[in-house]
């Protein structure tokens, strides 16, 4: 089984008025939303700051210190009154997962490249590129919704720019927590 981890990212859409309305021109993906992204930039993450109980609970790997393994663990560590997005993740799956990454209120929002070392997303945040897929094979999230698209933007990026530091990419299933956490 592909594995499972979690993470807390701020939320990136219309309410952050002037920078996304500067974000949403320069990217030119006319049906986004909102961003829902592991890129560091974009939607950072909730939990900067490692305290010593963490270490117990995140993955210490590949440069994923921010990712949790213990969702019930990750809630703890939010503090109150914080708006954010809880997400679920499968990293390289090599087919859909249709089950939930946990149990409660997750729904699948799409897949996410991400460039696994600087945290940016091929698809939301390196100006493009065309010559491996359209902005218009984006969601309403800045992901792609379908397995097999993902997987072959993802073997694409590499072929088509294989000098690009941003294109060797982890492919990430993103499910997300219904109730937002305040």
């Amino acid at each position: 089984m592909t594995e499972t981890v979690f993470i807390a990212t701020e939320s990136f859409g219309p309410q952050n008025a002037q920078k996304w309305l500067s974000y949403f021109e320069w990217a030119k993906i006319p049906q986004l939303e909102e961003v829902v992204s592991l890129d560091f930039m974009l939607n950072p993450r909730i939990v900067t700051t490692l305290i010593d109980e963490d270490w117990a609970h995140i993955v210490n790997a590949d440069y994923r210190l921010s990712y949790f393994t213990d969702l019930p663990y990750l809630l703890s560590r939010i503090t109150d009154g914080t708006v954010c997005n809880i997400l679920g993740l499968y990293r390289n799956p090599e087919y859909h997962i249709q089950v939930p990454p946990s149990s409660g209120s997750f729904t699948f929002i799409g897949y996410d490249l991400i460039e696994e070392q600087t945290k940016i997303s091929a698809l939301t945040n390196c100006g493009g590129f065309p010559e491996s897929f359209s902005n218009n094979q984006l969601n309403q999230f800045g992901l792609i919704t379908d397995f097999q698209l993902a997987d072959e933007i993802r073997y694409r990026l590499t072929v088509n720019n294989p000098d690009d530091p941003h294109v060797d990419c982890e492919l990430y299933a993103i499910w997300r927590l219904k109730e937002p956490v305040k």
